[in-house]
């Protein structure tokens, strides 16, 4: 007889591992190693490989079993647990809705991706909403400016999206004909199969879970018991939104016959040729002249709205940063407004006059400094450049 493997490694995770690393790791392999999405060649190895990890999931998710292993290995299960105790019968129903938080936790998530509900005598959940459902969400981007998402706007959005059937109205079948329970699964939807060492309940490939065929398509819709149709409708969007920003229109997905689905709209915010945002704050760069920067002044800055006059005091430095308070945008949750940043850059002249290299080389001079003094060459050689 083989030797089983440790469990940890069979789920490929560390002892000190917590309760949901066990569980990601157990979701990974058992959706690669599910007999019924391998090639057939491949199912009898995939079935002992799925019973190996869901037989060390069953051990490591369980605070005791785990405590026992941890101490004993595999000896401490085998003799506090029989083999039987951890799988109650080859369904693997006891796992499956014992195992996880609130009921049937990460087995029956993994089994709905897969599109099958665990079958045993414990599991008697159905639908009781078969054959209505609620219209699909829809996710469309809107894209608005910098000043648009500042002080918020109304937009019209078109949305495609499908609409219940006017002549059918939804069903699918021809006026004054009726849909006939479905033989495969006698009107219930879901039909039993056998997967090697347990056994699930699927949705009926024959009705596709409807438990009623259509007989009779509807002429318009041709059993679809919906239609595409293109719809205007407007949103407004709050001032302070930013790019990534997720609006939720309720009702405006598609219909269903339980229901409509809800809209989301993604805020697309488009690059500003003057501004950058930071959060609530937006940044701006000017450029002022030299003698402003030494002798002070006041230079016109634009806003998101306007433009306003800010002084810049005698003596600025290249790269100095001012604040305009609460001229940037607003809190999406009405927590105030931001400010916003100037930053400067001065403008050194890369040509002078000749006035003007006198009156720098003055003022050098008044500092102590020692200055490059152009002669008669390097003037002859600038001239030839």
């Amino acid at each position: 007889m083989t030797a089983k493997r440790d469990y940890y490694e069979v789920l490929g995770v560390s002892k000190s591992a917590n309760v949901d690393e066990i569980k990601k790791a157990y979701r990974t392999l058992a959706l690669k190693f599910h007999p019924d999405r391998v090639p057939p060649e491949q199912k009898k190895e995939a079935e002992e490989k799925f019973k190996e990890i869901s037989e060390a999931y069953a051990v490591l998710s369980d605070q005791q079993k785990r405590q026992l292993y941890d101490q004993y290995g595999h000896s401490g299960i085998d003799q506090k647990y029989a083999y039987e105790d951890i799988f109650k019968g080859a369904d693997f129903s006891s796992i499956f809705q014992g195992a996880g938080e609130g009921g049937g936790g990460i087995f029956e998530d993994l089994f709905n991706d897969l599109g099958f509900d665990i079958f045993g005598s414990g599991s008697s959940r159905q639908r009781s909403s078969r054959g209505r459902t609620r219209g699909r969400d829809l996710e469309i981007t809107e894209e608005i400016s910098l000043e648009e998402a500042a002080s918020g706007t109304e937009k019209s959005i078109t949305v495609p999206r499908y609409e219940i059937c006017p002549v059918c109205s939804g069903s699918g079948a021809k006026p004054g004909t009726r849909k006939v329970t479905c033989s495969q699964c006698r009107g219930s939807g879901r039909v039993v199969v056998s997967s090697g060492f347990f056994q699930l309940a699927q949705t009926c490939p024959k009705c596709r879970g409807q438990g009623e065929i259509i007989q009779t398509l509807c002429p318009e819709c041709h059993g679809e018991g919906r239609r595409k149709e293109t719809h205007t409708i407007k949103v407004k969007i709050p001032a302070g939104v930013d790019a990534g920003s997720n609006l939720r229109v309720r009702g405006e997905g598609e219909a269903g016959t339980a229901g409509r689905g809800d809209l989301y709209v993604v805020i697309e915010v488009r690059p500003h040729p003057v501004f950058q945002r930071h959060g609530n704050d937006i940044l701006t760069d000017i450029t002022v002249s030299l003698s402003k920067a030494v002798l002070g002044s006041e230079v016109e800055v634009p806003t998101l709205d306007s433009k306003v006059e800010m002084k810049i005091p005698a003596g600025t430095q290249s790269g100095k940063v001012f604040r305009l308070r609460e001229k940037g945008i607003p809190d999406v949750h009405g927590r105030g407004v931001g400010d916003e940043l100037v930053r400067v850059t001065v403008d050194i002249p890369s040509k002078l006059s000749s006035e003007q290299r006198r009156l720098m080389e003055d003022f050098a001079k008044a500092s102590g400094e020692t200055v490059y003094k152009e002669n008669l060459g390097d003037r002859i050689r600038k001239g030839f450049r």
